[in-house]
């Protein structure tokens, strides 16, 4: 079987690669000339584990291309999945421009019949508008050709892809027709031998599915800091409170970490679609909208950690950053909360030192020259007032806490991401500030508000 994967991103690659891996044909498809060059000579536009070597492997056994030409892939392919980029517009609505070129140019260069997949997260009715497009196209040629269009969302973590797409919790495919059911279901089929399921529901359902998991997701961790918030006021310990409620099957433990919101480039515009479907249909998603702004202000907790222990004089003082994508194993800085603290930051006059394992070149882009970069964690700390960790990097879980104290001008860490344990951070007389937990007053000294 031969598909094309038209979009060679972050999505794309990895479902290319994964395809191939089991002994798919399959061409990866980008407007971005330069984009395919590269990766016709191993450079991988993104950092993922695993993905440049399964890449290169696939490459070498012919069973993965790369190229530029969609009229050719459309050609030459049974299944084409739509993988192309829906970045919000001002309003949080998806664009879907890149979505429905990809359905106009297959309706006119497919010559038989053809699978058109959307793989990239789109709003529910999507598949409506890209039918009617290749449907539009095919009337303009006088063309009778046969076509399905099926939606089979991702549910890729980044970082953790591949296992992801190889070992999937679940396959969600949603069809019109039996011809197309059985076509994906071969397809799949690698990828099910071990019981993995696949689930075969209308299109308009698989589309809703994808936007509803991450919602959820994006739910959880916005009730947990908004929790954390409240364990700060009233003397309670959120990481106890996590293990509490975790321990309940129907919680779980799972997504209720608390820290200083979530990024990345899923979540938050997923989020914002689903709402703003909603509000398209006269409905108020209540829950979603306080999901959202809680996240917002999450984002600036760790920014007002470090202003008040200033007394909100940051003017001159050089902070020391430890982590700047959104999550580890990834370079992606999209949404990523160290760029509201960072420029808040540097708002405020401070100065900042920032070390990451893989997205200073992404940061870059972001912060140009405005912020001093370094491949050495420990090297951004000299003469710096403060450590702020912003990303559970593996690195900076188990530190040398004795040479941390030397560089830094004052002992004082904020903890983004909780993975330091309190009482340990003052046992070592440090000044610790992380989420959840207050680390100022005494049970015995807190009075609850009754």
């Amino acid at each position: 079987m031969k598909i094309a994967i038209v979009g060679s991103g972050y999505v794309g690659l990895v479902t290319g690669a994964c395809f191939s891996e089991v002994g798919i044909d399959v061409v990866c498809v980008d407007v971005d000339k330069k984009k395919i060059d590269n990766l016709k000579n191993g450079i991988i536009p993104i950092y993922e584990p695993g993905l440049e070597e399964m890449i290169s492997r696939n490459m070498n056994k012919n069973r993965l291309n790369f190229s530029t030409s969609l009229a050719e892939a459309i050609t030459d392919s049974e299944v084409i999945f739509i993988s192309v980029g829906t970045p919000p517009d001002e309003d949080g609505s998806a664009d879907l421009k890149h979505v429905l070129a990809v359905a106009r140019e297959c309706g006119e260069h497919m010559e038989d019949y053809k699978l058109i997949v959307t793989k990239s997260t789109v709003p529910v009715g999507t598949s409506i508008k890209v039918k009617n497009a290749i449907q539009e196209e095919l009337e303009k040629r006088n063309s009778d050709i046969d076509f399905d269009v099926a939606s089979n969302p991702e549910f890729l973590k980044e970082g953790a892809a591949i296992e992801d797409f190889l070992k999937p919790d679940r396959i969600v495919i949603g069809t019109e027709s039996k011809r197309s059911e059985k076509l994906l279901n071969r397809l799949y089929k690698p990828f099910t031998l071990n019981g993995h399921p696949v689930i075969f529901m209308d299109i308009i359902s698989a589309e809703m599915t994808k936007y509803a998991a991450n919602s959820m997701l994006a739910t959880k961790i916005s009730f947990i800091n908004d929790i954390a918030n409240l364990c700060e006021i009233v003397g309670a310990d959120i990481n106890n409170v996590r293990k509490g409620i975790g321990s309940d099957s129907r919680i779980g433990k799972k997504f209720i970490y608390p820290g200083i919101g979530y990024g990345g480039s899923c979540f938050p515009k997923d989020v914002q679609a689903l709402i703003k479907t909603a509000d398209e249909n006269d409905y108020d998603l209540k829950v979603l909208k306080a999901v959202e702004a809680v996240n917002k202000s999450q984002k600036s907790i760790l920014f007002d950690k470090i202003n008040t222990h200033f007394e909100g004089n940051l003017k001159g003082k050089t902070i020391a950053i430890w982590g700047l994508s959104f999550k580890p194993q990834t370079d992606d800085m999209r949404e990523a909360p160290s760029l509201e603290i960072i420029n808040k930051l540097l708002s405020a006059g401070a100065k900042v030192k920032a070390y990451d394992p893989v997205a200073l070149d992404e940061a870059k882009h972001h912060f140009g020259d405005a912020i001093d970069y370094y491949t050495d964690q420990y090297e951004a700390l000299l003469e710096a007032d403060c450590l702020a960790v912003l990303t559970e990097w593996s690195e900076f879980r188990v530190p040398n806490f004795k040479m941390i104290k030397r560089l830094l001008n004052t002992p004082i860490i904020f903890d983004g991401r909780n993975i330091y344990d309190k009482d340990e951070m003052e046992a070592l007389d440090y000044y610790y500030h992380c989420i959840g937990i207050n680390t100022k007053a005494k049970t015995n000294e807190i009075r609850l508000a009754v």
